[in-house]
């Protein structure tokens, strides 16, 4: 079982729409999925409900209980944990036993870098973590790379002593999908193909683990 943990201090980075999507890609590879969704505003968890009729569903789990561990099926393969908003490093060191990865979304704008360094520092400070026990993972997201400010911030991630496993292209597809509880591994056209490969650094940093 592989189990993933999405978070950043700083709201409004993209958690859900990490989350949401790798929960999809895993669900379309047939693995049985389940999104723990530990935020109180419930986004994921709505995303899953929408998505319940569809032929690859992904089970939604309220994560804002302490006990949720204990409503994770057996049989589950994948778990991906949305965590709730401005989550501190001590709230993630809670996790760190029951996870196997941390994906931390970051935005290409000062107040968002400035923030996740202040975040980043913080749980490279967490014992497991230190040790190398639970890698962490800098997903760059909502990116234009044809812009000298992506270009910047890609430059700066690089020195926040964790990798860079993706850097994701900014699109308004992403809304769209997530509204009607789809995910970018949803579509085959041309332009989504395109997409879908900005995934594949972080596809395979993740099945490395497993």
């Amino acid at each position: 079982m592989l189990k993933i943990l999405v978070a950043n201090s700083k709201g409004g980075c993209g958690k859900s729409t990490i989350a949401t999507n790798l929960a999809a890609h895993y669900a379309h590879e047939g693995k049985n999925t389940v999104l723990v969704d530990t935020d109180r505003q419930g986004s994921s968890q709505r995303w899953c409900e929408r998505r319940a009729g569809f032929a690859n569903p992904v089970l939604p789990i309220p994560g804002t209980r302490a006990d949720w561990a204990a409503h994770i099926p057996n049989g589950t393969q994948r778990i991906i944990i949305d965590a709730p908003a401005a989550i501190r490093p001590q709230d993630v060191d809670a996790f760190l036993d029951n996870v196997d990865a941390v994906i931390v979304p970051i935005l290409p704008s000062r107040i968002d870098l400035d923030a996740t360094a202040t975040f980043l520092a913080g749980i490279a400070s967490l014992s497991r973590i230190k040790r190398g026990k639970v890698p962490v993972g800098l997903v760059g997201n909502r990116m234009k790379p044809w812009t000298i400010a992506s270009q910047q911030a890609v430059e700066e991630i690089k020195t926040f002593g964790f990798p860079l496993v993706a850097q994701l292209h900014d699109s308004q597809g992403y809304v769209l999908m997530t509204g009607l509880g789809k995910s970018i591994f949803d579509y085959s056209s041309e332009t989504v193909r395109s997409h879908q490969e900005d995934w594949g650094k972080l596809l395979r940093w993740l099945k490395k683990l497993n």
